[in-house]
């Protein structure tokens, strides 16, 4: 079955194995922005026990639960992440529609990828129909940032490290963030080490695996997380509704982990993940099963010349603008109606 998405200026492929979103690539002028990230270790003959979505990690893929998540999820992120998804029947490479063969809590998932011609943006959706009890869920992009980036976020009421770094036993690993700690201002978050860092710079120190949780300020009309990928150029833009999907979990991954596959080379990659997932902080809660769930996400890519931080995005009904530091402006096409459904 061809997996492949195309409209004028924009492609991808879905990888029916875990539901990989793989090669983004998104035209502009004579630019070809591919702003996500790849692990090294792809192909690579790996332990029998590693997950599956480990062994194929790229682009962007849907978790739900999002992390270990407890319950019924047999694996790391779920089955979402780790299983199978049939595609229907195609006749407009611009429209893709999968449904997972594992149910997860009693549900059915079905994923919904859209692209249009001339937006600079993936449009997606995965839909919960029936099943039991709450789930945590979110996307898991993974932006490749070789040269370093600066991260901007919209309205947050605050910062937080889970109870436990990622990398507590130093023979396998490092963190390099207090945790569990909470700050307001993300430039000035408590260091392990002492003093503080600088969350919204990539990579704010080397050799380390992070995982900072934000959470987003009431009355935000538009969550979105924009990175500059510098050395190229190009903005990453992941956008949200803020009322569905309130957290923005940022995993900075630089070389942090000695063990296999990631082995210290692992380097380069910012997670912007999106979603509601309290039971990274130790809550309960989530999406209540039952009925129809419908989550809604959108990422994508932009030039972006002058490399100045961005300090704003905002939508219409069918544009997007976003405003850079140094004055810069970009509008482009954008469907605000799919995330405010």
């Amino acid at each position: 079955m061809d997996n492949g998405l195309a409209a004028t200026g924009i492609s991808l492929t879905m990888d029916a194995d875990c539901g990989m979103l793989c090669d983004l690539a998104i035209t502009e002028g004579n630019q070809v922005l591919r702003p996500m990230h790849m692990v090294p270790w792809l192909g690579e003959d790996l332990p029998q026990d590693t997950p599956p979505h480990l062994r194929r990690m790229q682009g962007d893929f849907f978790c739900a639960p999002f992390g270990n998540g407890g319950g019924a999820a047999p694996i790391a992120h779920g089955w979402p992440a780790n299983g199978h998804w049939v595609t229907a029947p195609r006749t407009d490479r611009a429209v893709l529609t999968a449904q997972l063969a594992e149910p997860v809590q009693g549900a059915t998932v079905t994923k919904h990828l859209r692209v249009v011609p001339g937006h600079p943006f993936l449009y997606q959706a995965h839909v919960f129909t029936g099943g039991q009890g709450t789930i945590s869920a979110a996307n898991h992009a993974m932006v490749a940032l070789p040269n370093g980036g600066l991260i901007s976020v919209s309205p947050k009421r605050d910062f937080r490290t889970p109870d436990t770094p990622l990398e507590s036993d130093p023979t396998r690993g490092r963190s390099a963030l207090v945790y569990p700690a909470t700050a307001t201002d993300p430039t000035q978050f408590p260091a392990a080490n002492g003093g503080t860092l600088d969350l919204t710079r990539y990579p704010f120190l080397t050799g380390h695996e992070d995982f900072v949780v934000a959470t987003e300020a009431e009355g935000t009309p538009l969550g979105w997380t924009a990175v500059v990928r510098l050395g190229f150029g190009q903005v990453y833009l992941s956008l949200r509704n803020p009322v569905q999907l309130p957290t923005t979990m940022l995993w900075q991954s630089d070389g942090g982990r000695d063990y296999v596959p990631w082995s210290g080379r692992h380097r380069a990659c910012l997670g912007v993940e999106e979603g509601f997932a309290p039971n990274m902080l130790g809550q309960a809660g989530g999406f209540a099963l039952g009925g129809t769930v419908d989550i809604r996400h959108v990422i994508g890519a932009i030039g972006w010349p002058t490399e100045a931080r961005v300090t704003a995005v905002t939508a219409t009904t069918d544009s997007l603008t976003v405003q850079g530091a140094d004055g810069s402006q970009k509008t482009v096409p954008f469907d605000l109606a799919h995330l405010m459904q």
